[in-house]
């Protein structure tokens, strides 16, 4: 376990270490922390191969949790990744995101394509999240996390999704800060997303996967294959936006094909 700091902005980002070999950089999704890769089984499957990086993002798990919005852009959040891979020792990794972990992606993919070796995103869009935040969680999600903190927050996901989330999922959230969660999502409603001329550049190539039953997710990821230039699309049968990782199996077989795909000699002529 380790702590990276913003160059900017001096934030403490918590990250964690396991395995050898190539870098791959875990990234999870809003309210969630880097204890949901474990708890679902990826890291122990990737540190078998690959040099596993897992961070807290900034207001979540381990890190520093600053309760205003400016804190939050999406500047600061790309600096945190770049300050976690710096302090790894790595220069170039894959990156997995999913949901917010994709925005994250996509914005490091924007600004320094070259630390990035493939890209992978998880129910993830590179549009912006204004207005979208309440059709992946719920309506009200603000005022519930105002009221009843992140237990209430917890209860409505779960009553608008009709199941319960898996416990990993339930136990990383029920962690968070509720004022710090608040100050995260207002800014995220601020955030412009990549526009899609600047897409059309981005030639790393690149994983898209998406839940059929995410259909926001779902929509922007297809869309994302075709704008790319070496992106694909892989649809994720019969899973919501909740339940992009959920169970990890086929996820891991796809990415883990992809790299190597990605990796082989006939692809980087």
């Amino acid at each position: 376990m380790g702590d990276a700091f913003n160059a900017v902005d001096g934030v403490r980002i918590s990250f964690q270490e396991q395995g050898a070999g190539p870098t791959i950089v875990l990234v999870h999704g809003s309210g969630l922390s880097r204890a949901i890769w474990r708890g679902l089984g990826y890291t122990k499957a990737l540190q078998e191969r690959f040099h596993v990086v897992t961070l807290d993002l900034r207001g979540h798990g381990r890190s520093d949790k600053p309760q205003h919005e400016d804190a939050y852009s999406m500047d600061l959040l790309v600096g945190d990744v770049v300050a976690v891979l710096d302090a790894a020792g790595a220069q170039a990794a894959h990156y997995v995101g999913y949901s917010a972990g994709s925005r994250v992606g996509f914005s490091l993919l924007a600004s320094s394509p070259e630390g990035v070796k493939t890209f992978t995103a998880a129910g993830g869009t590179y549009r912006s999240p204004a207005g979208q935040i309440e059709s992946i969680f719920f309506p009200g999600y603000d005022q519930a996390l105002d009221r009843g903190g992140m237990p209430e927050f917890l209860r409505q996901w779960s009553i608008a999704t009709g199941r319960d989330l898996d416990p990993q999922t339930a136990a990383a959230l029920l962690a968070n800060d509720p004022a710090a969660l608040r100050a995260y999502f207002r800014r995220s409603e601020d955030e412009p997303g990549i526009p899609e001329a600047v897409l059309r550049t981005m030639d790393t190539p690149t994983l898209l996967l998406a839940g059929t039953e995410d259909p926001l997710r779902y929509a922007d990821s297809e869309r994302a294959a075709q704008l790319m230039p070496r992106a694909q699309f892989q649809a994720l049968p019969g899973r919501n936006h909740g339940q992009t990782l959920v169970p990890a199996g086929p996820v891991l077989s796809m990415v883990t094909s992809f790299i190597t795909s990605a990796a082989s000699p006939a692809n980087n002529g």
